[in-house]
């Protein structure tokens, strides 16, 4: 099961069903209207191991977070929910590393966010006493509260899932930021690039490009890593920007404007039809013109998935070997965004 953005159900249970008949596992997709839940049920729980090897979170757009569910529990008193939360785990027969209490990002889970937080210390306590957790046991128990009285058990191999509780790292907007928009590239940065890639890849010197930059929420996340920035937007840059000596303002159309050599990193969110936005990633990664592109995809109102998949295939097939990591974070709305790097030595 996965957590993911409410109202985007349907699109993650999709990658879940598609995943599973890739790797020859028959089961369900379950998605909760609004819920920011989705789920998979086999048919054989003895496939359960092969589910989770077929649907990494990495590898999956729409989900922030994946588990693979044990058992459902109602009812739970509101006087002692720890007990049944314990005996259920017993039933498992497994040791833990960690226990993590989570709720789902939706006008519903939201609420439960007070009791999870409540319900941590008591849990981990009992668990403990019961010599259930082990520093160096294979997997992490994850506990999905539902309702008051519900919950979900569920477990993934230790460091499998998002390290952030829901999947949604916990990032403050920053005072000096021209727009809120700067926390998806913060996100994106953290999310799809591991610590060792961001030493090597954001170094101070390197040079960026930021199509559509004004006012700047992304040209602000460059700058602040000591990069250069030529910044193409008709629109106004904040000038504490410009004041930096780090950015160059280009009053140019981002369709048609190139630079005279290489850069290292090419970002976009342009508010644009999604594969008129990845042809121009494309172009720039295929001629040569960029290192390593980041950027958003705005996605319609219906057929979201195949509209992803249609702008993936796109830079795929005009950039062969091309890597790309695609994901809708938490700061994304009707969006997803996209890291591509290309196949040649970076």
């Amino acid at each position: 099961m996965v957590l993911c953005r409410a109202g985007f159900e349907g699109e993650a249970a999709g990658e879940l069903a598609t995943a599973a008949a890739a790797a020859g596992l028959s089961g369900f997709a379950r998605a909760g209207v609004d819920s920011g839940v989705a789920s998979f049920e086999l048919h054989d729980a003895a496939t359960l191991d092969a589910l989770e090897a077929a649907t990494p979170w990495p590898q999956l757009i729409f989900a922030r977070t994946a588990w693979s569910l044990h058992a459902r529990l109602q009812a739970l008193p509101a006087s002692d929910r720890v007990t049944p939360l314990l005996r259920a785990t017993q039933a498992q027969g497994r040791y833990y590393a960690q226990v993590l209490i989570e709720h789902a990002d939706s006008d519903g889970g939201r609420e439960l966010a007070t009791l999870a937080r409540a319900l941590a210390a008591p849990l981990r306590g009992a668990l403990q006493r019961a010599g259930l957790l082990h520093a160096r046991a294979p997997r992490d128990l994850h506990v999905l509260l539902n309702a008051g009285d519900a919950a979900l058990l569920c477990s993934a191999a230790h460091g499998a899932a998002s390290p952030w509780p829901g999947g949604i790292p916990r990032l403050r907007f920053p005072s000096a930021a021209p727009s809120r928009s700067t926390l998806k590239l913060e996100e994106a940065l953290l999310v799809l690039l591991d610590e060792r890639e961001r030493e090597r890849w954001l170094r101070p010197g390197m040079r960026a490009v930021d199509l559509g930059a004004a006012p700047g929420g992304w040209t602000y996340q460059l700058v602040r890593r000591s990069i250069h920035v030529s910044a193409v937007d008709n629109g106004p840059m904040q000038p504490a920007l410009l004041e930096s000596g780090l950015v160059e303002h280009l009053r140019s159309d981002g369709f048609r404007w190139r630079p005279g050599k290489p850069v290292d990193w090419l970002v976009c969110d342009m508010v644009e039809q999604p594969r008129r936005v990845a042809a121009l990633m494309a172009a720039w990664l295929r001629d040569g013109a960029c290192r390593r592109a980041l950027f958003n995809l705005k996605l319609p109102m219906k057929k979201r998935r195949e509209e992803v998949q249609l702008c993936l295939g796109l830079l795929r097939a005009a950039v062969p070997g091309i890597d790309l990591r695609a994901r809708q974070l938490h700061h994304d709305r009707e969006e997803i965004t996209v890291l591509a790097l290309p196949p040649s030595p970076r």
